[in-house]
């Protein structure tokens, strides 16, 4: 029998599993970066790092270097916990 309620429900979206794939494999990603790498727009991909942020897995530090804007992500602690229990999730679902 299958149990999907050990899937995380904040990691459904493709766009949100994608940032934290990124994320659990670099201490900090800059946003361009990270929208280059999952081929997102602005918008779309501040809207799921504000929903990860809005449940504590990721964090996001803003800055001026020089006179641009720098924006960098990354995941936090908590974040990474649940992150890797929702691949555990989903391993045990495929090996069912």
């Amino acid at each position: 029998m299958l149990d999907l309620t050990k899937l995380n429900k904040s990691f459904e979206s493709r766009m949100r599993l994608g940032i934290m794939s990124v994320l659990a494999v670099n201490d900090e990603v800059e946003f361009t970066e990270l929208k280059n790498l999952l081929v997102a727009s602005d918008g779309n991909l501040s809207s799921h790092l504000q929903a990860l942020e809005k449940v504590g897995y990721v964090k996001t530090h803003k800055q001026f270097v020089g006179r641009k804007p720098k924006t960098t992500c990354e995941a936090t602690s908590e974040g990474m916990k649940a992150f890797k229990a929702h691949l555990s999730a989903l391993e045990e679902l495929i090996r069912s």
